[in-house]
């Protein structure tokens, strides 16, 4: 019974020896083993195994990258402004050896040097720039975390600001600004619309005019065509009635026959002024009616001459 006590008990030993030296070490990690409190080796991804009691796991780091907010501070910028800035700091284990012995903390230490270098780039800045240069501000403060970094085996990848908060007082005075810069390109773009408009009409009126003068100039030209026409119809239409009372004279009997017709021609028209009024003016020699007629006659003879 107390060989069999005594087995166990070594076996539970055994066992317990071997589940404290045999060290598994995940992915994307190392651990430094120290012997006798002295460092011995770092130990990468995969199975170990440790001195039982001589060797132990002084430290475990990552390898990953790592995320590091940095706190809500308060900085200056150069015209005495106090804002409030936080950000994030990305960072990665390069040396574990150093990151275990460089450095007690390495996190708390790259968040106070973040931090010191933040005020000190602010400090550097206007408010108005502070907004518009963040990634200048993020460079500064990569550079100088990064080269302090170096000697604790940690690599600073980047840095980025997420809020930058200024006084509530500075805030209103900002929105202020913000509103009259609004109001100012508002009136701006309505003035311009307001003169394109008018010029849009000017050159509307403008260009009826143009338009309504070329109409009447066109108008005239044509009107002035149509006379013409008119008259040289009239001429022509004037000329073949002469030239065919100059060859019906020149025929058998026609000067007979003009007779004729002068004499019918006069004696209507003395008859219409009859019809329209009761008042009548009458030749002081009605028997030379014939007379009169011959002369007319002799008038269409001299045209046919001159023909």
């Amino acid at each position: 019974m107390t060989s069999l006590i005594t087995f166990v008990v070594i076996a539970a030993l055994v066992l317990l020896t071997v589940v404290k030296t045999a060290i598994v070490v995940p992915q994307k990690s190392s651990y430094v083993v120290e012997r006798l409190g002295k460092y011995s080796k770092t130990l990468e991804a995969g199975l170990h195994i440790l001195i039982p009691f001589v060797d132990r796991i002084a430290y475990r780091r990552t390898t990953k990258e790592e995320i590091l907010n940095i706190p809500s501070q308060s900085c200056i910028t150069s015209d005495n402004v106090v804002v409030e800035i936080d950000g994030v700091l990305y960072i990665q284990v390069q040396d574990v050896t150093k990151s275990c012995y460089g450095v007690n903390d390495y996190y708390l230490a790259a968040a106070q040097l973040a931090q010191t270098s933040l005020r000190s780039a602010i400090g550097k800045l206007t408010l108005d720039t502070t907004f518009e240069e963040r990634d200048s501000i993020n460079a500064a403060v990569v550079g100088a975390v990064d080269e302090a970094a170096q000697e604790w085996g940690v690599k600073v990848l980047r840095y980025e600001i997420q809020d930058i908060t200024p006084p509530q007082s500075v805030m209103q005075a900002m929105e202020q600004q913000m509103k009259a810069e609004r109001e100012k390109r508002a009136e701006i773009a309505s003035s311009e619309g307001d003169r394109q408009s008018r010029i849009n009409r000017a050159e509307g009126y403008k260009q009826e005019a143009i338009e309504l003068s070329e109409g009447e100039k066109q108008k005239k030209i044509n009107e002035a065509a149509g006379r013409a026409q008119e008259i040289l119809l009239v001429a022509e239409a004037t000329s073949k009635g002469i030239s065919l009372i100059a060859d019906a004279m020149a025929a058998s009997n026609g000067k007979e026959a003009a007779q004729l017709k002068v004499a019918e021609q006069f004696i209507q028209e003395f008859g219409k002024i009859a019809e329209k009024s009761n008042t009548m003016i009458i030749p002081a020699d009605m028997a030379n009616v014939g007379g009169m007629v011959a002369s007319a006659t002799e008038i269409l003879g001299n045209i046919k001459l001159e023909k």
